[in-house]
């Protein structure tokens, strides 16, 4: 990948993740075509039947919260849905090049809002950086991509993050 591209590896239960990835990455052809030096975004849908891939490059998780079982604070957690994207982050070395985790969730589920999210940042060793709710909004999509843009350039320039 470029410079000038965002890496973003996601799974998709419902739908609402995919959607609002893709809406990004419109998003980005539109900043890109404004100005060259807004990075596009390249995407990778992690499913049930992905062949495992060694990441090369920096990308970004996003990941959806499914909770089946627990509460996720006090008394346990059962998340089944998300794992093989779990699995794709930790396989071979490729979550050293985690630059955070993005997540999505139903603010109705209050505290576990985004818990799984949360916790994949903690597994990977990386920084929980950005939320959602649910397929989220066109301000979300500016945000979030802003976030990302920022975080990569800093990771670009070898700054901190």
């Amino acid at each position: 990948m470029s410079e000038s591209t965002i890496n973003i590896i996601y799974i998709s239960i419902e739908g609402n993740t995919r959607s609002f990835v893709t809406g990004m990455q419109d998003y980005a052809k539109t900043q890109h075509a404004a100005d060259d030096s807004n990075p596009l975004v390249n995407l990778k849908e992690i499913t049930e039947q992905s062949e495992f891939e060694i990441e090369t490059e920096p990308y970004f998780a996003f990941v959806p919260t499914y909770l089946d079982g627990g509460n996720g604070i006090d008394n346990g957690v059962k998340e089944l849905m998300t794992n093989v994207l779990g699995e794709y982050l930790n396989y071979d070395q490729n979550s050293r090049y985690c630059l955070g985790v993005v997540g999505s969730g139903n603010r109705n589920f209050n505290e576990q809002y985004c818990l799984t999210a949360r916790r994949y940042a903690e597994q990977l060793d990386t920084d929980f950086i950005a939320d959602y709710e649910l397929r989220g909004t066109s301000v979300d999509t500016e945000r979030i991509y802003n976030v990302i843009k920022e975080r990569l350039a800093a990771y670009r320039d070898n700054q901190p993050l």
